[in-house]
């Protein structure tokens, strides 16, 4: 089954912009902040070799940042796997 991941914190402004766009696009979504879970931290460096956020992860597809773009692109894969 596909998944989307958001790795946010509750004070950064573009993750709640991307959350916002995965939710106009009805898109559901894991929403881990990153700032309460060091577990999850490590993760999400793992994934990227950074600490920027957001970081959407979809469906193994990594996107730092919101890039609508890109998230409009791995969305469109993971719909039509």
């Amino acid at each position: 089954m596909s998944k989307v991941i958001v790795y946010s914190t509750t004070v950064c402004p573009y993750c709640d912009m991307a959350k916002k766009y995965l939710e106009e696009k009805r898109i559901e979504y894991i929403d881990i902040d990153v700032s309460k879970d060091e577990k999850a931290m490590v993760e999400m460096t793992k994934k990227t070799n950074q600490l920027s956020i957001p970081v959407l992860d979809i469906d193994g597809e990594i996107i730092v940042g919101f890039n609508k773009k890109a998230i409009d692109t791995a969305i469109e894969i993971m719909l039509n796997k």
